[in-house]
C-alpha cells in the first residue's frame, strides 16, 4: 500500500507492506532520515520523538498508517547550520549534549512545548519533557530550554 505525507516540508509517498509498520522505521529506512533515533520502543524514553501536525508524538509506536496526509518534522526539518531553530542554537550555547543520542527527541519535545508555552517555568518543562537520557544532562537541558525559550520570545518581537 501508499502512504503520503509532507515530512520536512516535502511531500513523499511510501509503499509499505504493513501499515502498522511504525512510523520510525519508515522516517530512518526509507526516507533515510537518521536523526530520529530508535531508543525503547516502547514510547517511553523518547529518544523518537518528531511532529506529526506540530504535535510531539513518540515514532516508534505511532503506525506509518496514521501519517497519512499529516505534516511531518523531524530533526533535520527542525532548523539547519545557516539558520537553527531557536532550540539547536540554545542547546549549541549550553553545550547540552554528552553522548548526543537522545538530544534530537528532547529537542522536538522541547520545541513542542515551547509552541504551546513561551515561557515555561521548571514545572512546565518537568511535566512536559519526560523524555530519558542516560547520560543525565538534565541540568544543562533544563538551561538549554530556558534559553530557547527565551530566544523564541525574541523572534516573535
Amino acid at each position: 500500500m501508499k502512504i503520503s505525507f509532507t515530512i520536512n516540508n516535502k511531500e513523499v509517498s511510501v509503499a509499505i507492506e504493513d501499515e502498522n509498520t511504525p512510523l520510525l522505521w519508515v522516517v530512518r529506512d526509507l526516507l533515510d532520515l537518521k536523526g530520529t533515533k530508535f531508543g525503547c520502543g516502547k514510547a517511553a524514553c523518547g529518544a523518537c520523538t518528531l511532529h506529526v501536525n506540530d504535535v510531539a508524538v513518540r515514532s516508534c509506536s505511532y503506525a506509518v498508517k496514521f501519517a497519512e496526509g499529516k505534516n511531518i518534522t523531524t530533526i533535520e526539518g527542525l532548523g539547519n547550520e545557516e539558520n537553527p531553530h531557536p532550540v539547536q542554537q540554545a542547546w549549541i550555547e549550553e553545550v547540552v549534549p554528552q553522548c548526543g543520542y537522545c538530544q534530537p527527541g528532547f529537542m522536538m519535545a522541547t520545541a513542542a512545548l515551547l509552541k504551546e508555552n513561551s515561557n515555561p517555568t521548571d514545572k512546565d518543562i518537568d511535566d512536559n519533557i519526560i523524555n530519558i537520557c542516560r547520560c543525565a544532562t538534565y541540568y544543562r537541558m533544563r538551561k538549554a530550554i530556558h534559553r530557547a525559550a527565551e530566544l523564541t520570545r525574541e523572534t516573535k518581537n
